[in-house]
């Protein structure tokens, strides 16, 4: 059991909790219900089997942490539990609460065993994909949404990945059931254009019948963006991109705004998603305590991303 102090407060909760839900027990050695509840807590990070950590903080010991944490909450009592999720405070509760009560707060925030084995996949997917075996990859994605089908994140590495191999009829029957998220997933949007580019690129004209077409009207709209989902659905990004500018400088509206729509998916394909990263960061001297969090890090910025936000944003204002 790990004793919380100013010194590993950082390490131990806020860093910690980027990987998994961290419960700090704040109590005291006075305290008759503090007693009661320490050992059952115990006992339950016992049984939950790694899906949360135990850490204990002597609010005799720790006045400052006590403090901050009693006032952000508005508590006033001990035992008092405080539950950190990706660096920060997100809920806790006051009191020797019966066993069942604290089961069901925890499983409020901790990952259930199938999202664990699920995660589990896809971290060793994620490590097959590096090495370059992406089958070894696909089976392992495979296999964590058959875990959990609710995981959107293994969901959506195994349709890209999926997409990136050329597989698009497996890629559609992996969409079809978060295809609903779309309007509130940019990532999720992006894929179902991505599947709908690998589609008509199996049913598209030849380069040459398309470039045909367009010699013979610039404002062949359907031919720019059908050759736009041909480059598209081959992975060629900005040579997409640049086929649909060609129709936002000509037609912003263009049937529904598909082409700013599929050019924005483009986008969202191309960036890195911004790392994780704790409350505190590594900079901070150690001895000082700030549980308030601090702005998330953002994606490093990419050049080439950023070249093409502007390029839209010059075609639409």
């Amino acid at each position: 059991m790990i004793d919380i102090t100013l010194q590993n407060f950082e390490a131990e909760v806020l860093q910690a909790s980027m990987t998994q839900p961290v419960l700090l027990d704040i109590w005291a050695p006075w305290c008759g219900p503090c007693r009661t509840l320490g050992p059952m807590l115990e006992k339950l990070e016992t049984q939950y089997a790694g899906r949360f950590v135990l850490v204990k903080l002597n609010s005799d010991d720790q006045p400052e942490i006590a403090g901050q944490l009693s006032q952000m909450f508005g508590v006033r009592s001990i035992p008092f539990c405080v539950m950190f999720k990706d660096g920060q405070p997100v809920d806790g509760f006051v009191g020797a609460l019966p066993q069942g009560q604290i089961q069901q707060f925890l499983d409020k925030h901790v990952p259930h065993e199938a999202e664990l084995e699920a995660q589990e996949e896809a971290e060793a997917a994620e490590a097959l994909a590096a090495e370059g075996d992406a089958e070894g990859a696909l089976e392992r994605l495979q296999e964590a949404v058959a875990i959990d089908p609710a995981n959107d994140g293994a969901r959506i590495e195994y349709i890209k990945l999926l997409m990136q191999n050329g597989r698009v009829i497996e890629a559609r029957k992996a969409y079809e059931p978060v295809a609903n998220k779309a309007v509130f997933d940019l990532r999720i949007a992006a894929l179902g254009h991505w599947i709908d580019a690998g589609e008509s690129a199996s049913r598209a004209r030849s380069d040459e019948e398309l470039e045909t077409a367009i010699a013979a009207n610039r404002r062949d709209f359907a031919a720019r963006f059908e050759r736009a989902q041909r480059r598209f659905a081959g992975q060629r990004w900005t040579e997409a991109m640049d086929e649909l500018l060609e129709i936002l400088m000509r037609d912003k509206a263009w049937n529904d705004e598909l082409a700013r729509k599929t050019y924005v998916a483009i986008l969202e394909l191309m960036a890195k998603p911004a790392p994780k990263q704790a409350a505190v960061g590594s900079g901070e001297a150690k001895g000082t305590l700030e549980v308030t969090g601090k702005a998330a890090a953002a994606a490093p910025a990419d050049p080439l991303i950023d070249q093409y936000r502007r390029k839209l944003s010059m075609a639409l204002f």
